[in-house]
């Protein structure tokens, strides 16, 4: 009971950070589409101090690829911990996922992006232009 207090403790919640991701160990899905059913994931990234780092991050999905995003990215240190080191661990719902983060640059891409964040949350109104977009790939 102790030690899954502990490791239950390593884990993100809200705006608390956590370190280690726990939960049952998937296979790339073809569809990402399920996520659209949970409005938060949680992402465990490699950081420079040999310990994961790990935060809560929306998502969303776009024609069954995902999409996370970081808002005011120079505020935090995991994107840039990302650029180093793009593998990631998602955990969505109890399960985890092994993924690489690839950083979106084309404008079009990023639109589409939007649209599918904006109809996910159901948001309308300008969109915060200090953002940064990745798509979630298979790891190679």
């Amino acid at each position: 009971m102790g030690m899954v207090l502990m490791l239950s403790a390593c884990e993100p919640q809200d705006q608390r950070p956590g370190l280690w991701l726990s939960g049952e160990l998937q296979s790339y899905p073809e569809d990402w589409s399920f996520t659209d059913e949970h409005l938060e994931i949680a992402i465990q990234v490699a950081a420079p101090y040999f310990l994961p780092h790990s935060i809560t991050i929306i998502c969303a999905s776009f024609e069954g690829d995902l999409y996370v995003a970081a808002y005011r990215p120079e505020t935090k240190n995991w994107p840039a911990w990302v650029t180093d080191d793009p593998n990631v661990v998602l955990k969505i719902g109890e399960n985890l996922y092994e993924a690489r983060l690839t950083r979106m640059e084309d404008p079009l891409a990023i639109a589409d992006t939007l649209g599918a964040y904006a109809r996910k949350y159901r948001q309308t109104g300008s969109i915060p232009t200090s953002v940064w977009f990745w798509r979630v790939d298979p790891r190679a």
